[in-house]
């Protein structure tokens, strides 16, 4: 028996995110907080709630349980619908014996029985990894106008980060006549932004090769669509033009929060007709102290401030001392800085303690270095833009 979906959601959630050093140490990439009160995976199932996607498997591997845990039932992005849902599908024991997914194809590929069981005409690939919000009915609707085989999502990004990406060429209708993965010397800044489309016969198809392959990568950018693309399949780009951030180096993370403090910034938290949808608990009231003082700053449920905040991020249950001063700082879950203590132009992650009359960073250093404090490394010196 199967199902018949007209597109489900394939999601890339295993990354160890290894650039983010400590941040990534015990939980996988897509888990990381972001914004105070949301995971990194937050935007993703969000965009697959307003987008009508239904079905929803989340690929795991690396350090899976705090997410496992977190996506449940999906309940908290209304995925748990009776004949869709969110399904966590880690690497398992088959025939061919168990073994850790190789790549993003091959993490596709061990999952083709869970795909024929939906039966759907298309898939959609995501990573859980990236910050923006997006209807992928919009980006469906343009792969079934134009015929297309494949459909890329395509951002178009500074040529000084372009190597970081797999790059397209276009017609002037869109179709793609180049691929590349990373290229040294970039000949475009059109990025893929991680986000496909395929008509499933084809992928299928394409997948099953793939395996065979003993020299292939199993990876999407490096393997499939450059093979899909010297086939002669129908290839397009799908323009995207909002907010998208790809967070995968402390700088960018660092930068992304930091945004979020800007009025003008596009990617609004507080939009009411678009909210992004969390399973953050609801926690104690904040308690705000006779001599605290926040400024241009995002404060989460459950915290305790007795000193002063400016220009930073506060997640769920962080306390703030007497006399501590917090400047231009993220500081994740459960953190504690003690009475006295500094902290400028820092990450502080879950449940670290920043100890009495500690400064952490350096005020008026001029060129922006992040500091980065977790219980597992300590980074420094790392420069934002």
């Amino acid at each position: 028996m199967t199902r018949k979906k007209e597109c489900i959601a394939m999601l890339l959630a295993g990354g160890q995110g290894s650039r983010l050093g400590g941040l990534t140490m015990n939980v996988a990439k897509p888990a990381v907080l972001f914004g105070g009160k949301y995971r990194l995976i937050d935007f993703t199932l969000s965009n697959c709630f307003y987008s009508g996607i239904d079905v929803v498997g989340v690929l795991t591997q690396y350090k899976p349980l705090i997410l496992n845990t977190y996506i449940g039932t999906g309940a908290a992005w209304a995925l748990d619908s009776q004949d869709g849902g969110v399904s966590i599908l880690p690497p398992y024991q088959s025939r061919e014996g168990g073994k850790w997914y190789e790549g993003t194809a091959d993490a596709v590929y061990q999952n083709i029985e869970f795909i024929d069981f939906q039966d759907p005409e298309y898939v959609l690939i995501l990573s859980g990894d990236h910050i923006y919000k997006m209807d992928y009915a919009q980006m469906l609707a343009f792969h079934k106008r134009t015929g297309a085989d494949v459909t890329i999502s395509g951002y178009t990004v500074p040529w000084e980060e372009a190597s970081r990406f797999g790059l397209m060429i276009t017609d002037e209708n869109q179709k793609i006549t180049r691929f590349e993965e990373k290229p040294k010397n970039p000949m475009s800044n059109l990025a893929s932004m991680g986000i496909y489309i395929f008509t499933w016969k084809v992928l299928r198809e394409a997948l099953l090769r793939d395996h065979d392959d003993e020299a292939s990568q199993k990876d999407f950018g490096g393997n499939i669509l450059p093979t899909l693309l010297a086939e002669g399949k129908n290839m397009y780009a799908y323009p995207f033009n909002g907010y998208w951030k790809d967070v995968g180096t402390i700088p960018s993370y660092y930068e992304a929060n930091m945004e979020l403090l800007d009025p003008d910034c596009p990617l609004q938290l507080q939009d009411r007709t678009i909210p992004v949808y969390s399973n953050s608990e609801n926690t104690k009231p904040q308690y705000l102290g006779p001599e605290a003082h926040i400024s241009t700053s995002l404060v989460c449920d459950g915290c305790t401030i007795l000193g002063d905040v400016h220009h930073s991020i506060i997640s769920n249950d962080v306390f703030i001392g007497r006399g501590a001063k917090i400047r231009d700082s993220i500081l994740m879950h459960g953190a504690v800085i003690e009475d006295g203590a500094e902290v400028y132009d820092a990450i502080i992650d879950e449940k670290y303690v920043v100890e009495r009359g500690r400064v952490v960073g350096r005020p008026h250093a001029g060129a922006k270095e992040i500091t980065v404090l977790s219980n597992n490394d300590t980074l420094t010196g790392l420069t934002g833009k």
